[in-house]
């Protein structure tokens, strides 16, 4: 089951196509900004600090970590390159997903039974965090629940009866049931699917609104936030010195929290995850239209490998996400991009005007499985989420607190998963990574 997420942040320059004529601090031209609820301004790092542990990144995983890490008694500095939220965190498609970006069928075959069902208890530990965190601070995110799959190709026929069974025979989790295609059709108005599994208890947010939330709740808790204050680099040392080009803090701890915004930053674990862009456009409100198009504010996505994601906001709205590139910058005409991706599900909205469009970054790994882990002497990391970074990233920097605190046993878990580096590393993966795409892109239109 996928969780449609776009990006994590210290954001490069890979974005400027998204930001043309705007300052550095800018939120891009989304319906999420548009929207967002407690924005604040923060100032820059203009000074040398000390602290236990210095945050690079202000999107889910920096922000859950450094929470967490002020709860426990630390003092904490969150560096972000752009604005709280600037990345994924807040441009992503708001579905959070029960388990792995890999199903259990699938994690059973790679790590056996046990293991995967470890794997299932973290991602329910990490549905927990966001629905703990929401109620605690107050976090105005539009939480609803719910998720749909939907089977797009008859090859996959079975496949949602077999999870669902799975789920409740062998993880204690009664909450998804197969639907045919006529019940499929009943609760979303496209022929594209053929079958549908429905997971009750998956859930849906605002994300940057949850983002600026975390960041509210950070501040109450005593962590120094800065935005706008991209490091440059950290000495590899106890303590280390994070270096901004107008400051410095000095930390026993580093949280990496950058993903697909990485870029340079850290050359030990670039080479582990692969940034591709991925594309979100919102239409106008559809008022009762909206009704007819998706029987609920529930969150939607397709099989497809290059997956479609899609769902109703609190306007009525449609937030419609499909298609990816792979190589830095967006295309000129993100609608005209992603509309085509709309047209094919739901051709009833043709006539139908977009009023914004957007993309971001994500990362994946090679076998979509996040790598967490750490570097010598006192580094602390967490990327490669593949689509399924909401839930992931906020347990991540949560496990990323337990660790840094004394309590490894989780943390050490998911530090093991085993992450190939790309083929040919930094410098080769893009080429292979095109030809992946295209040989699974052209799947998904077979």
């Amino acid at each position: 089951m996928r969780e449609t997420f776009i990006v994590a942040s210290n954001s490069s320059s890979i974005d400027l196509g998204l930001r043309k004529d705007r300052g550095a601090s800018a939120y891009p031209d989304t319906w999420y900004r548009a929207s967002a609820k407690g924005i604040v301004d923060r100032p820059r790092l203009e000074s040398s600090l000390q602290a236990d542990v210095c945050v690079i990144g202000g999107g889910f995983t920096g922000l859950s970590a450094a929470l967490n890490l002020a709860e426990l008694g630390l003092d904490v500095v969150l560096l972000e390159a752009e604005r709280i939220g600037f990345g994924a965190s807040g441009r992503n498609g708001g579905l959070i997903g029960s388990g792995q970006r890999k199903d259990v069928l699938e994690t059973e075959q790679m790590f056996g039974m046990e293991q995967s069902r470890l794997l299932w208890d973290f991602a329910e530990a990490a549905k927990d965090e966001i629905r703990t965190r929401i109620e605690k601070h107050a976090i105005d995110c539009d939480l609803q629940k719910g998720q749909l799959v939907g089977v797009h190709t008859k090859r996959y026929a079975g496949w949602a009866a077999e999870l669902s069974a799975a789920l409740a025979a062998r993880y204690d989790y009664p909450n998804t049931h197969a639907l045919d295609a006529e019940a499929t059709r009943a609760m979303v108005a496209t022929d594209d699917f053929v079958e549908g599994f429905f997971d009750a208890d998956a859930a849906v947010i605002h994300p940057l609104n949850y983002a600026l939330g975390l960041a509210r709740a950070c501040t109450e808790a005593g962590v120094k936030i800065f935005e706008s204050s991209r490091v440059t680099g950290y000495t590899e040392s106890e303590p280390s010195v994070v270096s901004t080009a107008h400051g410095a803090v000095k930390a026993r701890s580093i949280v990496l929290a950058c993903n697909g915004y990485l870029g340079k930053l850290e050359p030990r674990v670039a080479g582990k995850i692969m940034p591709i862009n991925n594309f979100v456009i919102a239409t106008e409100p559809l008022g009762e239209r909206a009704n007819a198009l998706i029987g609920g504010r529930f969150g939607i996505h397709d099989t497809r490998f290059v997956v479609n994601y899609f769902r109703i906001a609190e306007d009525t709205r449609l937030l419609f996400g499909g298609g990816e590139n792979y190589r830095p910058g967006f295309p000129r005409n993100i609608e005209g991009f992603v509309k085509p991706y709309m047209l094919k599900l739901f051709p009833q909205l043709a006539d139908v005007a977009i009023e914004y469009a957007w993309g971001g970054t994500l990362s994946v790994t090679v076998n979509r499985l996040p790598h967490i882990g750490r570097l010598p002497p006192n580094l602390y990391f967490a990327q490669g989420y593949s689509g399924h970074g909401i839930s992931t990233a906020s347990f991540a920097g949560k496990v990323i607190a337990e660790a840094i605190t004394g309590s490894t046993a989780r943390f050490d878990t998911l530090a093991r998963l085993p992450i190939r580096r790309f083929p040919g590393g930094t410098l080769l993966r893009y080429p292979g990574m095109v030809l992946g795409m295209l040989y699974y892109g052209l799947k998904d239109r077979l």
